[in-house]
């Protein structure tokens, strides 16, 4: 069965007992955008999305927050070089996730060039857990290793941490991820998120860390002249973007102006046909060209088949599948990641279906829980979070998934806008003593380890927690519309303008607009998805649409009510418009 069509049968799985969705419309702005000659909807599609001022739509890279201004790069920096000169060799540690692969090739791939002595390590999750373990720590000694750089990881590495420094081997931690009270034993820590950093930036993600890292490298060598010294080619920053756009799409950070200016500028990289020989890989084994990427791509597309790696096997294939620069290569490597991928669903498929069951149950009783804990022994710890993430999307509540890890139960959890996971968890660890063996997170997403006997009393804090933080109108799905199109915006031109404007994502949506229509035509299309012809009272002109997992519409009149994104529609050599429905009111 096609990629495609496994994932519209997992939507569809999930439609039985999706919670109740509601439309409603964003109030206007209270405030203009100031210095601008944005109009009409275009400002306030900004305005509802925090912009205050035009400098905050300017996403030139030359706007990116100074390098220097990211504490400890440049005392990375010099422990860097330092190894370099010496020859020393140098090891990185990523995390089995999309944003610790690309910080993983973004890394070696600068180092490389710099003829640095260094090779990588990514953590089993069965055998070494999450990090710079103790475990990996004890199996690379014999690698002989006199720096570790950790990517995405390492702000809770304690004991492994330890362990190196107790081996003579400095650290270099480089993560985003919220640090406990106390910090590791790191030669340097850089994390945005610690207490006393004055980043600007709170959001940046892991391969976004690293490309400071980066660049503060650069800049050391070139103010040393160390490239003309040594004969060798300058590093060029910018050639990376493109793994940090991908990157930062996939770990599902906020879209600040930051994270913005570093996606802009890598897409921009890959849509001019740049991009790494990976990364062009997998666009063609999703059948995808580089000049027509968004960031949606990278997101529904592109991430999963590296993530798939990492959750099902190792992620030393992504990691290499980036880190080529053969062409045939990295096709190969491409598609293992889609063979592995389209197992990953397989296994998805029968996870969702075992949750479905339990929220049945749940749904009988009445009693479906404000936090939701689910565990099956069968479970793959490298998807629960997965079954986490979709059940958090449909029920509209944090959700934790268990699966078995040795003598424990290693859960994942995804929570909503109003929940901070990682701080709910604390609370749990600090009210509850010892039902949390560990945790560590940010506040959309998190992992934890606990003691099977503990379940049931953890799912029960875990409710019990959430439900002072939550209502049941919270949890009610809402789709927030930006407003109704004017005639002259139901066109190709202002579709392209959507989707080159500005990065949309995490915290900074991709607009929705609404209005009543006409329903032309009707048909099923694909088995389950229905295709409409509508025409709104705005515009003479018949608009194509598409409603996926819609049975056909029994009209009682002709006029409907929708909900729906501008969609730029490709087929073969042809570009169309095309209106994504989100929402039919009869």
């Amino acid at each position: 069965m096609p990629w495609w069509k496994k994932l519209l049968w997992i939507i569809c799985s999930w439609r039985f007992y999706t919670l109740k969705v509601k439309l409603g419309r964003r109030q206007a702005p209270r405030a203009r955008i100031t210095n601008t000659s944005l109009s009409g909807i275009l400002h306030d599609i900004f305005a509802n999305r925090g912009i205050k001022d035009q400098a905050e739509l300017e996403l030139r890279l030359s706007n990116l927050l100074p390098i220097s201004s990211l504490g400890n790069v440049k005392a990375a920096a010099d422990l860097i070089l330092n190894a370099i000169n010496a020859d020393k060799r140098i090891l990185v540690v990523a995390d089995f996730d999309a944003d610790g692969a690309t910080a993983c090739a973004l890394v070696v791939r600068a180092l490389r060039q710099l003829n640095a002595n260094i090779t990588y390590r990514v953590p089993n999750r069965s055998r070494h857990g999450y990090g710079l373990s103790a475990e990996l720590v004890q199996e690379t000694l014999k690698l002989e290793v006199d720096l570790i750089i950790t990517v995405d990881n390492g702000i809770a590495s304690f004991a492994g941490i330890a362990l190196a420094r107790e081996n003579n081997i400095k650290v270099i931690v480089t993560d985003h991820h919220l640090p406990a009270a106390n910090l590791p034993a790191a030669n340097v820590i850089i994390n945005p998120n610690l207490v006393s950093e004055t980043f600007a930036s709170k959001n940046l993600c892991g391969v976004g860390v690293a490309f400071y890292l980066v660049c503060a490298l650069h800049d050391k060598l070139t103010q040393d002249n160390w490239y003309k010294e040594h004969n060798i080619k300058p590093l060029i920053p910018a050639s990376y973007l493109d793994l940090a756009a991908f990157g930062t799409v996939a770990d599902v950070v906020t879209l600040d102006k930051n994270n913005r200016i570093l996606i802009k500028a890598g897409i921009g990289k890959i849509r001019s046909g740049s991009s790494c020989a990976g990364i062009k890989a997998l666009l063609e084994i999703v059948s995808l060209k580089e000049q027509y990427v968004a960031a949606s791509d990278i997101a529904f597309k592109l991430a999963p088949r590296i993530n798939a790696a990492g959750r099902m096997e190792d992620m030393s294939i992504g990691i290499e599948c980036l880190l080529s620069d053969d062409k045939t290569n990295a096709m190969k490597l491409a598609a293992t990641l889609d063979s592995i991928n389209q197992e990953r669903q397989d296994i998805e498929r029968t996870m969702q279906e075992q949750a479905k069951q339990v929220v049945d149950g749940f749904q009988a009783d009445n009693d479906l829980p404000f936090g939701l804990c689910l565990y099956q022994k069968t479970w793959h710890e490298g998807i629960v979070g997965i079954v986490a993430g979709r059940l958090k999307e449909k029920l509209h509540r944090p959700v934790i998934a268990f699966a078995k890890n040795g003598n424990s139960l290693k859960g994942s959890a995804r929570s909503v806008h109003k929940i901070n996971i990682r701080d709910a968890l604390d609370s749990i660890d600090k009210n509850y003593p010892g039902l949390i063996d560990k945790f560590g997170g940010h506040a959309m997403a998190a992992g934890l380890n606990i003691k099977p006997h503990n379940f049931t009393a953890f799912a029960e804090a875990f409710d019990q927690t959430i439900r002072g933080q939550l209502t049941i109108d919270d949890m009610t799905g809402e789709i927030l519309s930006d407003g109704q199109l004017g005639e002259n915006e139901f066109n190709l031109a202002f579709a392209k303008l959507l989707r080159d404007i500005s990065p949309w994502g995490q915290d900074f949506p991709e607009p929705i607009f609404d209005g009543e229509f006409a329903v032309l035509e009707q048909r099923v299309v694909g088995d389950k998805h229905l295709k409409m012809t509508l025409k709104s009272q705005q515009s003479s002109i018949p608009l194509e649409a598409i409603a996926f997992n819609q049975p056909p519409l029994n009209l009682t009149e002709n006029l409907v009510r929708i909900a729906y994104r501008l969609n730029l529609n490709y087929w073969q050599d042809n570009v169309s418009l095309q209106l994504v429905v989100l929402y039919i009111g009869l």
